[in-house]
């Protein structure tokens, strides 16, 4: 049986009128500040952090020495009327604490401060077209109704937005912003919605069930600009590198949709082995159509063919859809 992806599902209702805000309550702020801020980052997260401009975010990966990821991040400078070096990591609140500690391991010497800036910032998701009608005009990009590039970042009153990969088609905006802010302008939305449009981008960020389970190109953070391959030495450089460039890549993260609610963690398996699992959940959320989204890392040849079922759920067959970005090719 081939695997036929599915382009579509039931249709949600007015999708295109999605629009508005929620609070991120699921995440976490470390702050990095000091003179050797960034170049400390530098070597120990995937990507370039010295040279990232000012008006760009990126995301990044804190892995092991076996170049498992133990973190994700969606990382930016923010700029201080000192001039201080000062670094913004937005992670998943689960994985937060003992992030800052491993990351606090290996500071010794170098002149920058770590800790868990949660308390000092709102972090609101923006979606649909509030994420024009929140950015001043004079931060718009040109062209009429011109969508935001992702990893793009505004700075006004403030607030530091960075503009995400889509989901669903949807535009999607992280807005940091110091306490007390008045949150972005437009409809509180539920949480809910921002997990489904996380899945629907493609791009799944580490929380404590998924902790070191994954290289980065297990996720495809190569693909959506997670890992930066002409950067200097980070914790598992030489794993990750080597799995790019010796065409050694066996396994990718899929979308996938389920009938029955998934886990993150939860094992998957293909009908050619019963016994052995071929990839697990990295994140999963609620599609507004019904049933569930997730984004799961598993086997290239599992994509290919055969039935994909959750663990547990001997008959609920997964139905493959489509990624919203291409894959970066073997090396």
């Amino acid at each position: 049986m081939i695997i036929q992806p599915m382009t579509t599902i039931a249709p949600l209702q007015a999708l295109h009128e999605i629009s508005g805000f929620m609070e991120l309550s699921h995440l976490g702020v470390i702050r990095a500040v000091g003179v050797d801020a960034a170049t400390f980052l530098q070597g120990q997260l995937t990507q370039d952090v010295v040279n990232m401009s000012p008006g760009c975010g990126k995301l990044a990966a804190f892995c092991n020495a076996k170049g498992r990821m133990q973190a994700s991040f969606v990382v930016f400078k923010r700029i201080n009327d000192d001039a201080t070096d000062e670094l913004l990591m937005v992670c998943s609140a689960d994985i937060l604490s003992q992030t800052l500690k491993r990351l606090s391991m290996f500071v010794m010497r170098a002149k920058v401060k770590l800790a868990d800036a949660s308390a000092d910032f709102m972090l609101y998701g923006v979606v649909g077209d509030a994420v024009h009608t929140a950015l001043p005009v004079d931060q718009i990009d040109s062209g009429a109704g011109q969508a935001p590039v992702a990893w793009s970042k505004y700075d006004f009153d403030g607030v530091n937005a960075v503009s995400l990969y889509p989901g669903a088609g949807i535009q999607r905006m992280l807005w940091c912003a110091p306490k007390p802010s008045a949150p972005p302008q437009g409809a509180a939305l539920p949480l809910s919605i921002w997990h489904w449009l996380d899945v629907q981008s493609g791009v799944a960020m580490i929380t404590q069930p998924i902790f070191e389970a994954f290289v980065p190109q297990m996720l495809n953070y190569e693909s959506v600009g997670g890992v930066n391959f002409k950067k200097g030495c980070y914790p598992g450089q030489e794993v990750v590198a080597r799995s790019q460039f010796r065409g050694t890549l066996k396994r990718r993260a899929y979308l996938l949709h389920s009938a029955v609610e998934p886990h993150v963690g939860q094992e998957v398996f293909h009908s050619s082995d019963a016994d052995q699992p071929c990839g697990a959940v990295a994140a999963y959320g609620a599609n507004p159509s019904g049933g569930f989204d997730a984004i799961v890392s598993m086997q290239t040849a599992a994509a290919q063919a055969g039935q994909l079922k959750l663990a547990g759920h001997s008959t609920s067959v997964l139905a493959l859809l489509p990624l919203p970005y291409p894959l970066l090719e073997d090396i």
